[in-house]
């Protein structure tokens, strides 16, 4: 079984003193390639990077999260532009819209979200989108600018039904966490999971975030890391009624598709 992480903030903190036993532990249970999440400006060069110090196994994206919206500028437009433009970022993003906190005030990241959009068409690049408690104004812009974007992934979905299939008429992909591993918060994604079609599922840890719940035997820290893919992905292909290589194989090959990458 071999995986590909869609999303793992690799440039984490976390992850400063043990980076390389990490992408070990990664490649012994079968992740092969990982895209590291640029969440920030600073963050977007620190995760290209690692993708250029890994070439071949890391990839990267670049863009602003909403949370950081506040923090875009004229500088940050143009820094982002240049690292996109490198064939080790596969994406524009993580780009979208979170009310869940409002670390910005949600008029600057409807703003730096069109910003980021109309960038990822101008360099012809697909988007890595996040979206929380802001699905409404989320879709909207979304819908404006999605048939001259070559690609869409909702990372890390978390949302209803009806958000789900609002995604998948727009030819949306779908990453799926180890949120759906969450009894508390996530156990309605293990129904929802069987909509998504084959081609439009991929999977990721988000790391170091979302530590699978049901991880066995129970890490005795908290920070996910990218080794857990391949138990994510046996959750799935349970909830889904399929083999977890059948999973593994047509995840892969989405992912592989999406960002432009060579099939193993």
């Amino acid at each position: 079984m071999q995986l590909l992480d869609i999303g793992a903030n690799l440039g984490h903190e976390s992850f400063r003193d043990d980076l390389d036993a990490v992408l070990q532990r990664a490649q012994d249970h079968g992740i092969m390639r990982m895209v590291v999440t640029g969440a920030s400006a600073p963050g977007s060069e620190q995760a290209l990077a690692l993708a250029r110090a890994h070439p071949g196994r890391l990839f990267a994206t670049a863009g602003v999260h909403p949370h950081h919206a506040i923090d875009y500028d004229d500088a940050a437009d143009a820094l982002l532009r240049e690292l996109a433009r490198d064939p080790a970022v596969r994406a524009v993003g993580e780009t979208g819209l979170d009310y869940h906190r409002n670390y910005s005030p949600a008029e600057v990241q409807l703003q730096v979200f069109e910003r980021q959009l109309q960038m990822a068409v101008d360099l012809h690049k697909p988007v890595f989108l996040h979206q929380r408690d802001a699905h409404r104004d989320f879709v909207a812009m979304l819908r404006r600018y999605r048939d001259r974007l070559p690609a869409a992934v909702v990372h890390c979905f978390t949302d209803t039904g009806e958000a789900l299939r609002d995604y998948l008429a727009l030819d949306c992909h779908i990453g799926i966490t180890g949120w759906i591993c969450d009894e508390r918060r996530g156990s309605h994604l293990r129904e929802l999971v069987r909509e998504i079609p084959a081609d439009r599922l991929m999977i990721e840890t988000d790391a170091p975030y979302l530590l699978p719940r049901t991880a066995r035997p129970k890490p005795a820290h908290r920070r996910n890391e990218p080794m857990y893919l391949k138990h994510i992905c046996e959750e799935i292909a349970r909830d889904r009624g399929e083999a977890a290589l059948v999973t593994a194989a047509n995840s892969t090959a989405a992912a592989e598709a999406f960002f432009g990458l060579t099939p193993a």
